[in-house]
């Protein structure tokens, strides 16, 4: 779910570059003399580490010039001015590392006419797979599914819980888990390797709330807020957020567990594809007394769209170089456009418009979009992030109440299909629709 909040993240744009969902200045290439060094651009993410920005020289000779600036201004700017980051020229990019002791890396691009050099990733394209061979459709892929959210007793606190009577309850991360457990046994049945990120209704991460008080104290100060309440009992509404116990828990499960996941993904699971199971809502005001919406939509995110103000972080510009030299867009655009084709097909679903800067269109393919997300920024593979129905519009709530079953069952005054099982077959076929005609038999 990334929509129903979105209001709220606005209005957190005093609090800290972590929150800054929506960026702040915008994105373009500079070219011409080596950039100054700047301290600013020495600054990390919350719960972030100074990158090894040696790594990069992996990525020599990779791109050309015209590849790099065309997925740079393509896919992963917002579209808008820069701070002094980084210079072009036809060599190669200098970048800013915000290092004292080695305040520029330098990447060399490929000539022209040079035979392109394969990528060094632990993830394969469609193009790299062995013939299939008599095959299942999806053999010698590993796929790796991450249910969004955690649920259980944590899905109060990560305001992903949604009941409009008692006993009539759902939580996104119980049922992104749920959705997980049957598209795993539905691709393993094709021939694929699949590992779930999560597995249970528990963390991943081995950090609580309580741990970051000193963290969620530093950040209130640095905004302004000297004396922050410690808890928000009894508050309302958006000043929640200038309580340190919000920002505990914000940084345990939006932040924390996030990183927890993403060291189990590229070093234990390191998977072709992650695929991340979210369910979307709209904005249903007081958790206590919620209100239904007519909307229902679906879209699917892809890696991009990075604001100057998110860029103007060590960690997070290192990040989104690395997935641009290692080509994840030439897979993750690809796979995201048929991947979306499949999900508006089958759930009968409209594709879902932003209207914020915080994404950009991506592909052709109406209901694609890139954006700058924690979790398709770190995981170090190409990553589809599904966003299919909104869960307060009511005809949805009621089929999520039924959870999955086989066939049509009465919901309303109307027979209707498993909502859980349609987002397992818009995703099954979707893979299918994109690898099938991409690999030699």
């Amino acid at each position: 779910m990334n929509v129903s909040f979105s209001s709220t993240w606005y209005r957190c744009l005093a609090l800290g570059a972590w929150v800054l969902c929506v960026g702040g200045a915008m994105g373009q290439v500079i070219g011409g003399a080596t950039p100054e060094v700047s301290a600013n651009l020495g600054k990390l993410s919350p719960l972030g580490t100074a990158p090894d920005w040696s790594k990069l020289a992996q990525w020599d000779k990779v791109l050309t010039r015209a590849e790099f600036e065309a997925a740079l201004n393509d896919v992963y700017l917002d579209g808008g001015l820069l701070p002094n980051m980084w210079t072009i020229d036809d060599e190669g990019v200098s970048i800013n590392t915000g290092q004292l002791e080695r305040p520029f890396v330098r990447v060399l691009f490929r000539p022209r006419n040079d035979a392109p050099i394969p990528a060094n990733t632990t993830w394969r394209s469609a193009k790299d797979l062995p013939p299939l061979a008599g095959r299942g459709p999806l053999s010698d892929l590993h796929f790796a599914i991450d249910p969004g959210h955690i649920g259980g007793a944590y899905a109060q606190m990560e305001e992903r819980r949604l009941s409009f009577a008692p006993g009539e309850t759902i939580q996104e991360g119980d049922l992104s888990l749920l959705t997980a457990q049957i598209l795993a046994e539905r691709l393993k049945a094709l021939g694929a390797y699949v590992t779930l990120v999560r597995e249970s209704t528990e963390p991943v991460t081995k950090a609580r709330p309580d741990d970051f008080k000193s963290v969620a104290l530093d950040l209130l100060h640095q905004n302004g807020v000297p004396m922050p309440l410690e808890r928000y009992d009894g508050i309302v509404g958006d000043q929640r957020i200038l309580t340190v116990q919000w920002q505990c828990e914000k940084m345990f499960y939006r932040i924390s567990e996030i990183h927890a996941r993403a060291k189990r993904v590229n070093e234990e699971i390191k998977p072709d594809v992650v695929l991340c199971l979210h369910f979307n809502a709209e904005s249903w005001g007081d958790s206590a007394a919620p209100q239904y919406s007519p909307e229902n939509h679906a879209h699917v995110l892809v890696g991009g769209c990075y604001s100057g103000t998110e860029l103007s972080q060590q960690d997070v510009r290192f990040e989104m170089f690395s997935r641009l030299f290692a080509r994840v867009q030439d897979e993750e655009i690809p796979l995201g456009e048929v991947m979306t084709t499949s999900l508006l097909n089958i759930t009968g679903l409209p594709p879902y418009i932003y209207t914020t800067p915080n994404a950009r269109p991506a592909g052709k393919v109406k209901g694609l979009f890139a954006r700058n997300l924690l979790a398709n920024r770190l995981y170090q593979c190409p990553v589809i992030y599904l966003e299919p129905y909104v869960m307060n519009n009511e005809d949805t709530f009621r089929r999520l109440l039924f959870g999955q079953y086989i066939g049509r069952t009465r919901v309303g005054d109307r027979l209707r299909s498993s909502a859980i099982n349609d987002y397992v077959r818009a995703v099954t076929d979707g893979l299918l629709n994109y690898y099938q005609p991409r690999r030699t038999r």
